[in-house]
């Protein structure tokens, strides 16, 4: 149904497709940037990730003009307050960040201190009507296929002292530019190709069902469902085909516009909580929250599940599956390419798989109910209905 009223907001320009990297530069320069603070992880670091755009940086004239490589898996405010400090005593001009979820995360946090004036990320918090401030030109090159942080106008960073995941979310967060490269994926095992990519499917279901959905976020999600169904699974199985990897990313990116512009909804509210309390990994607790979340919402997104059937499963198996019968279809799908994907590279299905304590729910519910995610779900929650999907995902 056409709801009546909505804002679409995607300023992020996509530049995708093999060898996409080589354009960095140029987009440097028409950003009138020529000082870059590089930003990355340990690991990307070790896996010689960065030599490729150092070489292309360094032969057009900009290399890095420092570079911080320690960002946490779990990126934190105090993390984000350095980095944003160091980039002001080496006087650079913009930001590349090259990394996952985390890594673009922090930068956006970096960011929005820069471009704000101000020493503390925190000091932003509840600010989500900021105005724009001061322009940091930025480009993000993920190195993952799931979070679609590359094109969202939301930042979540860990609050140590809290030991809950901050949302900060402002229009002017989202980067200038999106660089997706095959290259840049082609390293990612089977087991986190698997994670990110049921991250991205869920950012495209929560999308295209949750209170705040209309027709624009709706052709991103419903496109990025097709993608992922047609190439998740087959790369995992062959992570060196190109095609797979670019498809990957895509629909990486086309869930994050979706859910950047309709929201999310009750298993990002749950997988936050998770995350901040038990320091679970996001993408491995989406993957396995999923199917038991849509089940809690059946009563009131049947119609939005039945309609993703064919996206998901084709237009044969939708037209053979009773209309009564095909929400429920869309969960038993959703079980299956986890199952799958389990059997392939261990993708967890349950929460004990990633020791998740009991003794922790009732913390973890609390907290879950106050997420901004939850604000849009197509039901609304308790702490004991939290506790009670929690009980049913371990």
């Amino acid at each position: 149904m056409q709801p009546p009223y909505f804002e679409y907001h995607n300023p992020v320009k996509i530049l995708c497709g093999e060898n996409a990297l080589d354009r960095i530069p140029s987009e440097l320069y028409r950003l009138a940037a020529s000082r870059p603070m590089l930003l990355t992880d340990a690991v990307l670091q070790r896996l010689g990730m960065n030599e490729l755009l150092l070489e292309i940086l360094k032969a057009e004239g900009c290399p890095p003009v420092c570079s911080f490589t320690d960002i946490p898996v779990d990126s934190s405010l105090s993390v984000v307050n350095r980095i944003a400090a160091l980039y002001r005593e080496n006087d650079c001009d913009s930001l590349l960040a090259l990394g996952g979820g985390s890594v673009i995360d922090t930068a956006k946090g970096v960011h929005l201190v820069l471009s704000s004036n101000t020493d503390d990320i925190l000091s932003l918090s509840g600010m989500e009507n900021m105005q724009r401030g001061r322009h940091i030109p930025f480009i993000v090159i993920p190195t993952t296929a799931g979070t679609g942080s590359e094109c969202t106008g939301v930042a979540v960073i860990r609050n140590e002292s809290q030991e809950v995941k901050m949302e900060f979310l402002s229009p002017f967060v989202a980067p200038d530019a999106a660089v997706l490269d095959p290259r840049m994926t082609l390293r990612l095992p089977p087991r986190a190709t698997a994670s990110t990519g049921i991250d991205a499917l869920c950012h495209a279901i929560e999308a295209y069902s949750c209170l705040q959905k209309n027709p624009l976020s709706d052709a991103h999600a419903s496109a990025a469902i097709r993608l992922i169904a047609q190439h998740l699974i087959p790369a995992v199985e062959n992570g060196t085909d190109v095609t797979h990897r670019l498809c990957m990313a895509l629909a990486a990116t086309l869930a994050g516009i979706a859910f950047s512009n309709s929201m999310v909804g009750a298993v990002h509210a749950i997988g936050h909580a998770l995350g901040g309390v038990c320091h679970l990994p996001h993408a491995d607790v989406m993957s396995v929250l999923l199917p038991h979340v849509m089940r809690f919402n059946l009563p009131k997104a049947s119609q939005h599940y039945a309609e993703i059937l064919p996206m998901l499963a084709g237009w044969e198996k939708a037209a053979s599956t009773p209309k009564e019968e095909r929400a429920k279809a869309v969960i038993h799908c959703v079980e299956d390419i986890t199952a799958h994907l389990h059997e392939l590279c261990g993708l967890p299905v349950r929460l004990r798989d990633m020791q998740a304590q009991k003794s922790d729910f009732p913390r973890v519910a609390r907290t879950a109910i106050n997420d901004g995610a939850l604000i849009v779900n197509p039901v609304s929650l308790s702490a004991e209905q939290v506790e009670q999907i929690l009980h049913q995902a371990y």
